[in-house]
């Protein structure tokens, strides 16, 4: 039966993911409120942001926030390399994509995001999966976090079986179906497959690595530096207000913009969120060092070289 109802979750977010994405907006932008236009995949890392909105801080602040929620992250990059939006939320990997590809591309701060390693019931630990199948998005942020959190155990991806499974909801039905020792899964995945008492091997926040990142072209720092910087001072005041009232004020936020069941919803468990804060150092280095391992990243880029101080001076 638990497994018949994560199956119609599934689905379901399958098809919120096909017909629910959206089309760049027309832009309401005006000389009183200037729009920022962020490009993002399903993930509770833009609920600080999606707060920010829906409770008005983002006006308070003199700017629009206007989340573009994208059900693929080709269609993504898509709009952000076309100019459709204005910055995304993306991890460090594909940072390094960008600017190899020749985009103008600065990193404005950190986001709370993470990637989780999960595996059947009976798989309890890294090291049992030696040999075996680990699904993830090859030479993107997924595979980076597999390579780390392996890392910490002292194995590394000549270890494994790495195999390329782009979709997500694909990812989960082999682990069912226990046709892979583990996948690599973002939420709300990872609390679907945890609910049908699947193992949590680890995540790049418990491995003390983020490599999640709002970042904007050059044209749009420099021409939309203050609505930036409203949209961050509306991000903390999110935060704030988040940490200040109960979850039953915006839990419905989690199942309506980012996808969690509503069967799960006494399940989902709030992350804490920070203020926003800058991309360390460490996070660029590691992620660009194996960007370079991967050929995804061609030239030496120095993380001065790729971070703004639109907000973080």
């Amino acid at each position: 039966m638990k497994k018949r109802l994560l199956t119609m979750s599934l689905l379901a977010l399958v098809a919120l993911a096909g017909c629910g994405t959206k089309e760049p907006a027309e832009s309401t932008e005006s000389a009183d409120v200037p729009v920022v236009k962020v490009g993002v995949m399903p993930s509770t890392d833009n609920m600080p942001l999606i707060v920010a909105h829906e409770q008005g801080f983002d006006k308070k602040h003199g700017v629009e926030i206007d989340l573009q929620t994208f059900k693929s992250g080709k269609d993504r990059d898509a709009a952000f390399q076309s100019g459709a939006v204005d910055g995304i939320n993306a991890d460090l990997v594909g940072v390094a994509a960008y600017l190899q590809g020749g985009m103008d591309v600065k990193i404005t701060s950190a986001t709370y995001g993470q990637f989780d390693l999960i595996a059947p019931s009976d798989i309890q630990s890294v090291s049992e999966l030696k040999g075996k199948d680990v699904i993830v998005l090859k030479n993107q942020g997924p595979e980076y976090a597999v390579d780390k959190i392996l890392e910490k155990s002292e194995m590394s991806n000549a270890d494994v079986s790495i195999v390329d499974v782009p979709q997500v909801p694909s990812r989960v039905e082999l682990l069912q179906n226990n046709q892979a020792a583990a996948a690599i899964l973002p939420e709300p995945f990872v609390t679907m497959t945890k609910s049908q008492g699947m193992t949590n091997l680890g995540s790049t926040r418990d491995i003390g690595l983020n490599p999640f990142v709002l970042c904007f072209t050059d044209d749009v720092i420099e021409e939309k530096s203050e609505a930036l910087q409203g949209m961050y001072d509306a991000y903390n005041e999110a935060v704030d207000w988040m940490k200040n009232n109960d979850k039953s004020a915006y839990i419905q936020l989690f199942i309506d913009e980012i996808g969690f069941p509503e069967t799960l919803k006494d399940e989902i468990k709030v992350p804490d969120y920070p203020h926003a804060s800058p991309a360390t150092e460490d996070d660029i280095v590691s992620a660009f060092d194996w960007a370079k391992e991967k050929g995804i990243l061609k030239t030496e880029i120095q993380p001065k070289d790729v971070l703004s101080d639109v907000y973080f001076k």
